[in-house]
């Protein structure tokens, strides 16, 4: 019988960094980049579903793609209570949003008694390669020294978007039947 489980992603970093690009690109399959941008002034939530490889079981994705303004961060983290996965996004030509995600991700974990919560690091917009100043080292350290994995995307591209919700989806289903196991074994 398939299962399905729902997973609550708070997707969060400073504002301007692709947030809401790179979820509503992961949303509508890649067919979709928004062409004008338009701030987030608070949380808009998307939902998608992600099946699972080699099971009947799926992961609802409910992305909480979160205001990245200081102004706005009260009302933002009232709606991070209990979160399942977390996504912080840099942009690669943006030393401050990137000095910024440990600030984020600690906002975050401060809303789940338990601290390792599964996520991931990104670094967006790669296509403006000739304008880095955040190298793919820089990133995977940060990454690797808070327990995140690193991805880097493209959301106007398009590019590799998928892939870092594919793995919180495949790391929560994880959690998931470990827990089961746990559960089976006291049984």
């Amino acid at each position: 019988m398939p299962t399905i489980l729902r997973a609550k992603c708070i997707v969060a970093g400073d504002a301007g960094v692709g947030k809401s690009s790179i979820c509503q690109v992961f949303h509508s399959d890649s067919a979709q980049f928004p062409k004008n941008y338009t701030m987030t002034t608070s949380v808009e939530l998307l939902v998608k579903p992600v099946n699972i490889p080699d099971s009947r079981d799926q992961v609802e994705m409910y992305m909480y793609d979160s205001a990245g303004k200081e102004i706005f961060s009260e009302n933002v983290i009232k709606f991070w209570d209990h979160p399942s996965v977390v996504m912080i996004v840099y942009d690669v030509t943006d030393e401050t949003s990137f000095s910024s995600c440990i600030k984020w991700l600690e906002r975050v974990r401060a809303m789940k008694s338990q601290t390792n919560i599964p996520g991931v690091l990104i670094a967006n917009k790669i296509d403006l390669d000739q304008r880095r100043l955040i190298s793919p080292k820089e990133g995977k350290d940060l990454a690797m020294s808070n327990g995140l994995e690193y991805f880097e995307c493209s959301a106007k591209e398009m590019q590799n978007v998928d892939t870092p919700f594919f793995y919180m989806a495949h790391e929560f289903h994880k959690m998931y039947q470990e827990r089961l196991q746990v559960y089976s074994s006291l049984a």
